[in-house]
């Protein structure tokens, strides 16, 4: 039997306390999650107290910044399984989410856990991060961007600030050593309108993984030029 019951009580460690509606959202999500990977590849981790540590206590982390409001506009970029986006859409049903990813795949994954959830204003976008912050109808319209995605920071600067308001925030989530990740980024930061706000260093509860918040303000509009195409923001980042 699915059950997450240490997301419950890993959740009151970090002073998030689950309503009945949101355990049955989030034992359904880890249901649909298991059969939909024996078909596609979403996630390599699969053990029944590991989703709800590395997936879903991972994800909620942000709520601790109180940035996350009840009427914003949040868009997770690479989302992969859904993650952070689809737990804290979970949590907060006020806010507007996009899931945003590159694969069609995962995209058609998540579509179902929206529609079994009974998820209201989230929405799924195909697609990639150096074209659609390019894009009027996606650019600077979010209060917040958050991502999880494998990448060094300048590169996930170009790809998320862009998307991200005047007064808004990103919120990269990374491991525990970012240091000289926040060294190197310093230079993408500042040109792409941004300023290094907070970090937060979180200890998951249940768990010996430390990870961290890196939340940056956006303080002007990201020239016109940014994001490149191409894979430069990868291949030669700022």
């Amino acid at each position: 039997m699915t059950n997450i019951n240490t997301l419950i009580e890993g959740g009151k460690t970090l002073g998030i306390e689950l309503k009945e509606e949101e355990i049955n959202n989030f034992i359904l999500y880890k249901q649909l999650l298991k059969e939909w990977n024996k078909k596609i590849n979403i996630t390599s981790i699969t053990d029944n107290e590991e989703i709800d540590i590395k997936h879903f206590i991972d994800s909620i982390t942000p709520l601790t910044t109180n940035l996350i409001g009840k009427n914003i506009k949040m868009i997770d970029i690479g989302t992969g399984g859904g993650f952070p986006g689809v737990p804290l859409k979970i949590m907060n049903k006020e806010m507007d989410v996009v899931l945003l990813d590159s694969l069609k795949k995962r995209i058609t994954f998540l579509n179902d856990i929206i529609e079994k959830l009974n998820l209201e204003n989230i929405t799924t976008i195909h697609g990639r991060a150096e074209e659609l912050g390019r894009d009027k109808n996606y650019r600077e319209k979010y209060d917040i961007a958050i991502s999880r995605a494998v990448a060094s920071l300048n590169t996930l600067n170009e790809y998320c600030l862009p998307f991200v308001k005047t007064g808004g925030y990103f919120i990269s989530m990374k491991g525990p050593d970012v240091d000289e990740e926040l060294k190197e980024a310093e230079k993408s930061i500042k040109i792409l309108g941004g300023k290094l706000k907070d970090v937060k260093v979180i200890d998951l509860p249940l768990s010996d993984i430390t990870h961290s918040l890196i939340i940056i303000e956006k303080i002007k509009e990201t020239p016109t030029k940014y994001p490149r195409g191409g894979g430069k923001p990868k291949k030669k980042p700022l």
